[in-house]
């Protein structure tokens, strides 16, 4: 039997979030999001929800040291381009996410700050907001946050496209090195999403609103395109833009679908794409 030599490999995106047992947010949508935008998709989980289309039920925590060594095995076995941060519910979670980012020299680094349910189910407690504040914004490229989600980070409700102005600096300001304010919760048929960076880069992205009730996990869907767009080679302003179409699509494609009895799913296999290749050089693997 010859030998087959092996001479690829995948881009590989690596996602820290929690479990959705309903498969529509949370590691779940991240993989799912990660394989059809033709991306190896590896996980850490940071905790087990309970949860359904209605509703979250139960938070079970995993513990720090369990999560460090997820992400040591990953790291040292498989490697990692890019990465996703999502629900991280504990300083001592934030902590340990933060140690590794650091022992492993993670880079292309996306953070969700998952903070809100979509059926309004707060997620994480203070303590760990101010970690992920003081911890994590100086360590990663850009920050996710939506309306409800920025208004937990900087202390006031966000009613219009100048409080989402003024939130996205003081963002900056609290160590984020790029901001994209997800606007989606604003009423009106446009929504408007807007990307800030430390730099001075100011840009709207605007979008005939998709009516649909499946929105559930959305911003996670999101965080992971970003993610894959970066592991692909992509610069953060063109992995934004493509992450938009993505989800855009997956939006539309899954509106008229029904899955379970409250807030559904999209369609995150509405366009797959094949695993990307990449020539396998060895110089490169010793890098993540």
């Amino acid at each position: 039997m010859t030998d087959i030599k092996m001479t690829h490999r995948y881009p590989r995106v690596l996602t820290i979030a929690g479990s959705d047992s309903g498969g529509g947010a949370g590691i779940q949508a991240d993989l799912k999001t990660m394989s059809a935008l033709g991306c190896f998709g590896m996980s850490a989980i940071t905790a087990l929800t309970a949860q359904n289309t209605t509703g979250v039920r139960a938070i079970h925590a995993v513990p720090p040291q369990m999560l460090a060594d997820q992400i040591d095995a990953v790291v040292e076995d498989i490697g990692v381009d890019a990465v996703k941060i999502g629900m991280l519910h504990a300083p001592d979670i934030v902590q340990a996410v933060a140690q590794a980012i650091d022992k492993h020299q993670l880079r292309r680094i996306v953070l969700d700050p998952v903070m809100v349910a979509t059926s309004g189910a707060v997620l994480i407690d203070n303590p760990a907001i101010q970690a992920l504040v003081q911890l994590l914004f100086p360590r990663v490229d850009i920050i996710t946050p939506n309306l409800d989600e920025a208004g937990l980070l900087v202390g006031r409700a966000l009613h219009n496209e100048h409080d989402m102005q003024q939130a996205a600096q003081q963002l900056l300001d609290m160590g984020a090195p790029a901001v994209l304010l997800k606007g989606g919760h604003l009423q009106g048929d446009t929504v408007s999403d807007l990307f800030v960076t430390r730099a001075g880069s100011t840009q709207w992205l605007r979008a005939p609103r998709i009516h649909s009730h499946n929105t559930h996990g959305t911003g996670c869907t999101l965080s992971s395109a970003m993610a894959a767009h970066l592991a692909l080679g992509h610069p953060l302003p063109e992995a934004i833009a493509q992450a938009h179409r993505y989800i855009r699509q997956a939006l539309q494609a899954g509106a008229p679908v029904r899955t379970g009895h409250g807030s559904g799913p999209l369609n995150h296999f509405s366009a797959p794409v094949p695993m990307h290749l990449r020539p396998l050089i060895p110089t490169q693997e010793s890098l993540s």
